[in-house]
């Protein structure tokens, strides 16, 4: 399969990313949680959010017009633009009057499977909505990707709604990533599939896919979604990725050893990478490769962004930065 919902044949343009912009606070404890007291962790704050991760993710991995369209307050809005555009993306962003930037704590075990456990407060991502859409966004433009925190909120249903009807007006192809079990389940899986119609490439966690489906092996997951959406490309983890269409895994992402300091991101550094593979003309196999080989990057490094600033010509180095032992 060379590329599913792909633009007109040589086409290379932008990719636009919307999605959520937020302040991460990451905290790696050195040992269990002890209620009452003080667990010694080494914290550290950082730029982070799913839609502005895959977007940083697509532009370090070669995608040379990378957009972003999100939601932050004016505490941190300036912080968070240098950011962006330190990582070679062009952030277009709406302050929002009435909202601080969402801000996520997210707590890293340090062991060895460095899992890791949200608590968030979305702020001004959530009151994203149709009156920050316009058309023209999407001029030039020749691949959508929607985080699926939008879903989670009415405004944000609402301007994915927008979008991806002007997209596929254009016959832009558009691609989601259902962003959090735990958001799923509250949404509701009928809710989520209602909504999703009309995509052309979703990129669920193998335990997103097992959720949306009630299967509860990821491979028959994947398969069963590809049925709705056209091309379903599975993230599993340490095992790699799945990657199925008309109602069958025909292809799987190759995993390769990491030794993980935090997980948080890797999904998101999978899409982006994936997503800038697409965006120059790879087939979805190889893309998938490549958002295997982003993802392992991430997860030896604290963070959901890329080490250092720009393009690396599609390559991560994988090189840890100097964190003081994060």
């Amino acid at each position: 399969m060379k590329d599913a919902g792909a633009g007109p044949a040589g086409t290379r343009g932008a990719l636009l990313v919307i999605g959520d912009v937020i302040t991460d606070v990451v905290a790696r404890h050195r040992g269990p949680l002890a209620a009452g007291t003080d667990t010694g962790a080494a914290i550290r704050t950082v730029p982070g959010g799913a839609g502005a991760n895959v977007a940083c993710w697509a532009a370090h991995w070669g995608c040379a017009d990378v957009r972003l369209l999100g939601r932050v307050g004016a505490d941190t809005a300036g912080w968070h633009e240098r950011e962006l555009a330190a990582s070679g993306v062009r952030p277009l962003l709406v302050v929002d009057p009435g909202a601080p930037t969402g801000t996520v704590i997210c707590l890293v075990d340090a062991g060895a499977a460095a899992e890791r456990t949200f608590l968030t407060d979305s702020g001004a991502s959530l009151r994203i909505g149709p009156g920050d859409w316009s058309d023209a966004l999407l001029d030039g433009v020749v691949r959508l990707h929607l985080s699926g925190y939008l879903l989670f909120s009415e405004s944000g249903r609402a301007l994915a709604g927008v979008a991806l009807a002007a997209a596929r007006e254009r016959g832009v192809p558009v691609s989601l990533d259902p962003a959090s079990v735990g958001f799923l389940r509250e949404l509701g899986v009928a809710r989520f599939l209602s909504l999703v119609a009309g995509l052309d490439v979703l990129l669920p966690s193998s335990a997103e896919a097992v959720l949306l489906t009630g299967r509860s092996d990821a491979a028959k997951a994947a398969a069963e979604l590809s049925r709705r959406v056209p091309l379903v490309v599975a993230k599993h983890g340490a095992r790699g990725a799945l990657v199925a269409w008309e109602g069958a895994v025909r292809a799987r992402g190759p995993a390769g050893p990491v030794s993980p300091h935090n997980t948080t991101g890797a999904g998101d550094a999978f899409t982006g990478a994936f997503l800038a593979a697409l965006v120059a003309g790879a087939g979805v196999e190889e893309a998938a490769a490549q958002g295997c080989r982003a993802g392992a990057a991430a997860v030896e490094r604290v963070g959901g962004r890329p080490v250092g600033t720009g393009r690396r010509g599609g390559r991560e180095a994988g090189n840890r930065p100097s964190d003081g032992g994060l």
